[in-house]
């Protein structure tokens, strides 16, 4: 094959996958933008990163095409080259159609380019990692991706079909060409020679976000997710770290649970059982929310709730830490604030070395129970419990088989259920003296929504009807139980709401969530305006009981007086933090604040930027010898 021939192949391999990755674009405005408008910016600011993917792709290629010039016998078997190449193109089709269809059909759901969080899901558990998808969804996905690999590798069967022909070619010169055709191929790799390397906030532009992530390249956002796992202490550098920990410092002061304002009637000698039921997607918005009925009369989505929030303790300005069960658990039950980049459960090392509200309660005498109606393993669910000291641990291998009747294992109404039996048997021989810390997680109000429920016409607000009546009848039962007036019973969502459909990660009131703290140990019904966080709940929760939490650095009592009180939130890759006056998020891959309200505009920025930089030097030196 000449000189000619190989660098066409090299540069027409190039501009194919350009135009793979352009040709993109379109579908995905299409699906979330509503329309073309916009198309012309978005291939132009994602373009780089087009070119970057590119690049990656065609080296090996182009490298194999230089080995064959190379004067060594092994070298120059052509049909061996052809095979090589064959399998290469159709894996490299096959990954790129993947990326392409994953991004489409989870960006619905997550409103997030496509990123490590997928691998890790698919990793951990298969099953669950799919619950989410429809079967229509699923055939539509499975056929797009093989018509996509398929007809990328016609593409490039057509391409190299006449490839690796014998040449009499005897010259050096050829081979110093190809060499240097393939170094040229780390300046779109990298994004140039400057000292700042590609990554995916060079696609963004727009003040809309689905725009900007439009943009994005779907396999180049995975990749660089991927390889940003590991090295905590070199990511978010905002500032030098000694001016990071002194605005921490200034807003983030210990909890000293010595102003506490206890709502909760408290006997040392005999605590109370803490019921603690997280709700899956559950949002502020859902609980205000009303629908027709199947009858086509208005009526409450979540009327067990509002009657709960009515005559219990409503924490009114209460957010959600992150987006995923998996980050929403380490800030419920650690006290922490889980990046939104990586799940922290995926290193048992470091969240076994990070306090915990159940390892508090454990020195307390209370005996721990989780109760999950799907599987423990996912996401590393079961050894991240573990190494909190719950060794009581129910899931879906723990029911009968007919009764795993949705995607995500044992509907909710069966799970609490469960929780009924195993306490009339606990009552009925005789309880000892240790209280209990009970947790019951939901899974239901969850995609695809498919529930044994039909109240409500709309089919994601019928799920969350759902497992508000399973709430509430257990809460009823509850009531009737021997050790009523020793419980507390808090209900609080896992993270952000799934409704309304398609809201903006980057819309503060999306965090919102409810908490409610009902039981009969709970003083009087009231409203707590305080701003907080998940990761407030441990702090909080110790504080009533008595229990000192100043380990937890990050959580807050939010009935301390004499400390500042804020609502921090992340999201995929953003910061956002609100105080009494001001509400600011700043999109890390944009590299501006997209929301700044208040008296005091830009405060908020440098604090919430300090707050991520020392929370991710935290991270990195947790579970190792230096501390």
């Amino acid at each position: 094959m000449t000189l000619k021939k190989k660098i066409f192949l090299i540069v027409a391999t190039f501009v194919a996958w350009t135009l793979t990755f352009m040709l993109q674009k379109p579908v995905f405005l299409l699906t979330y933008a509503g329309g073309l408008s916009d198309l012309l910016p978005v291939v132009a600011h994602g373009l780089p990163l087009d070119l970057s993917m590119a690049g990656y792709l065609t080296a090996l290629p182009a490298l194999l095409l230089l080995l064959s010039d190379l004067p060594i016998a092994a070298f120059r078997r052509t049909q061996a080259w052809r095979w090589a190449l064959a399998g290469y193109f159709g894996l490299a089709s096959l990954i790129v159609a993947l990326s392409f269809v994953a991004n489409v059909g989870l960006y619905g759901y997550w409103r997030f380019p496509l990123d490590s969080t997928v691998w890790f899901f698919l990793t951990t558990s298969p099953a669950d990692a799919l619950a989410s998808v429809g079967w229509g969804e699923g055939l539509m996905g499975l056929m797009g991706t093989a018509m996509i690999t398929a007809l990328i590798s016609v593409v490039f069967h057509l391409l190299y079909r006449d490839a690796f022909r014998p040449c009499n070619e005897r010259k050096r010169w050829p081979i110093v060409i190809e060499a240097l055709l393939l170094a040229a191929l780390f300046l779109p790799i990298r994004g140039g020679v400057t000292v700042s390397s590609m990554n995916t906030g060079k696609a963004y532009f727009s003040q809309r976000t689905v725009i900007n992530h439009a943009a994005v390249n779907p396999l180049f956002s995975f990749m660089e997710s991927m390889s940003h796992q590991e090295d905590f202490a070199s990511q978010y550098r905002f500032m030098d770290d000694v001016r990071a920990h002194f605005l921490v410092y200034d807003f983030n002061k210990p909890t000293g649970n010595h102003n506490t304002t206890n709502v909760v009637n408290i006997d040392r000698n005999n605590l109370p059982d803490v019921y603690l039921i997280i709700l899956e997607s559950f949002s502020d918005t859902v609980m205000k929310a009303r629908t027709p009925d199947m009858q086509g009369r208005m009526a409450e989505v979540t009327p067990q709730l509002n009657a709960l929030k009515r005559e219990g303790v409503y924490f009114s300005r209460f957010y959600a830490n992150s987006f995923r069960t998996d980050r929403g658990l380490v800030s419920i039950l650690q006290g922490y604030p889980a990046p939104s980049t990586v799940s922290l459960m995926k290193y048992p090392k470091k969240t076994a070395a990070i306090p915990s509200l159940a390892a508090h309660l454990a020195k307390w005498s209370y005996k721990l129970q989780y109760y999950y109606g799907g599987d423990a393993d996912f996401t590393n669910m079961r050894s991240f419990l573990i190494n909190q000291g719950f060794e009581d641990i129910t899931s879906d291998v723990d029911f009968p088989v007919a009764d795993r009747l949705s995607k995500w294992g044992v509907p909710d109404h069966l799970l609490f259920a469960h929780v009924k039996d195993r306490l009339t048997a606990y009552y009925k021989n005789a309880p000892t003296n240790y209280p209990y810390l009970r947790v019951i997680q939901t899974s239901s109000s969850h995609e695809p929504f498919d529930v044994p429920y039909h109240r409500l016409s709309d089919k994601t607000l019928n799920a969350f009807a759902y497992a508000d009546s399973c709430v509430g009848n257990f809460v009823s039962w509850l009531r009737q139980s021997p050790r009523w007036k020793q419980s507390l019973v808090i209900i609080v969502p896992d993270h952000l709401g799934a409704w309304p459909k398609n809201a903006d990660n980057f819309k503060p009131w999306r965090f919102h969530i409810p908490m409610i703290w009902t039981g009969g140990c709970v003083k009087e019904p009231c409203v707590i305006d305080t701003l907080a966080s998940q990761q407030d709940l441990a702090a909080t929760l110790l504080g009533q009981l008595g229990i000192d939490a100043n380990d937890m650095t990050f959580s807050k009592d939010i009935f301390d007086a004499a400390i500042p009180h804020y609502a921090f939130f992340l999201m995929n890759d953003g910061i956002g933090l609100i105080d009494r006056g001001n509400t600011m998020i700043y999109d890390n891959k944009l590299g501006r604040t997209v929301v700044d309200e208040g008296p005091e505009k830009g405060k908020n920025l440098r604090r919430g930027q300090a707050l991520l930089q020392v929370l991710f030097d935290d991270i990195a030196h947790r579970g190792t010898q230096k501390k």
